[in-house]
C-alpha cells in the first residue's frame, strides 16, 4: 500500500503542476480574443485561424485541468443525500463511483480519441474553414486530458482506500467545505427546521 500511496502523491503532484501551467492558457486565450477584436475593429481584418486558436486554448484548459479539478474537488457536486450518510458510507460511494463510472468513462474516451488524433496527425488534417489551423494539436488534447483524469481517478481511489484502512488522515474532517457542500448543508438545515421557524 505504501508504494500505491507514493504513486498517488506523484500523480497529485503531476496534475497540480499541469493544472497550474495550463491555467496560463486562459490568459493567452484572453489576449488572442481581445487582440483579434481590436484588430477587427481598427483595421477591419480578421482570420479564422485566430478564432480557432481561441477554441483550441479553451479546450486545452478544459481538458488539461480536468485532473487538477478532480484533485482539488472543484467539480460541481451538490448532493443532499450524500451529506446525510456517514463518512465511511461516503468513502464507499466515492470508491464505487470511481471504479464503475469515472475510470471506465475516462479510459474509454481516452482509447477512442487516440485513433482520431493519429489520423489527423498522419494526414496533417487542416480545418475546413478558410485560413483555419492544423487540427492534430487540438485532437491530441483529448487523449492527454483523459489520461490525466484517469490517473487522478486512480489516485483518488488509492486515497479513499487508504483513509478507510486508517493509513491516511481524512481531509474532510478538516472542515474545509467547498461552496457546493456549504450550499447543500444550508439546504439540509432549512428543510430540517420546523415550518414555523422559517415563516416570517
Amino acid at each position: 500500500m505504501h508504494a500505491l500511496l507514493k504513486l498517488s502523491r506523484f500523480i497529485d503532484g503531476l496534475n497540480d503542476r499541469v493544472g497550474k501551467l495550463a491555467s496560463w492558457l486562459i490568459l493567452a486565450a484572453v489576449l488572442v480574443s481581445s487582440g483579434n477584436a481590436i484588430i477587427r475593429s481598427l483595421w477591419d481584418k480578421s482570420s479564422n485561424g485566430w478564432l480557432e486558436l481561441q477554441w483550441v486554448l479553451f479546450s486545452a484548459v478544459f481538458l488539461l485541468c480536468s485532473g487538477y479539478a478532480l484533485l482539488h474537488h472543484a467539480h460541481v457536486r451538490i448532493d443532499v443525500m450524500y451529506l446525510r450518510w456517514s463518512r465511511r458510507t461516503q468513502l464507499w460511494i466515492d470508491i464505487f463511483g470511481t471504479v464503475f463510472f469515472l475510470l471506465p468513462m475516462a479510459i474509454l474516451i481516452m482509447v477512442l480519441s487516440w485513433p482520431t488524433f493519429v489520423n489527423a496527425y498522419m494526414s496533417q488534417e487542416v480545418s475546413a474553414n478558410a485560413g483555419g489551423l492544423v487540427i492534430w494539436p487540438a485532437r491530441l488534447m483529448m487523449p492527454i486530458g483523459f489520461l490525466l483524469l484517469t490517473l487522478q481517478g486512480l489516485s483518488e481511489l488509492i486515497k479513499r482506500i487508504a483513509i478507510l484502512r486508517g493509513l491516511l488522515p481524512d481531509p474532510a474532517l478538516d472542515n474545509n467545505s467547498s461552496a457546493e457542500e456549504e450550499l447543500a448543508q444550508a439546504i439540509l438545515s432549512t428543510h430540517e427546521k420546523p415550518l414555523a421557524a422559517i415563516t416570517p
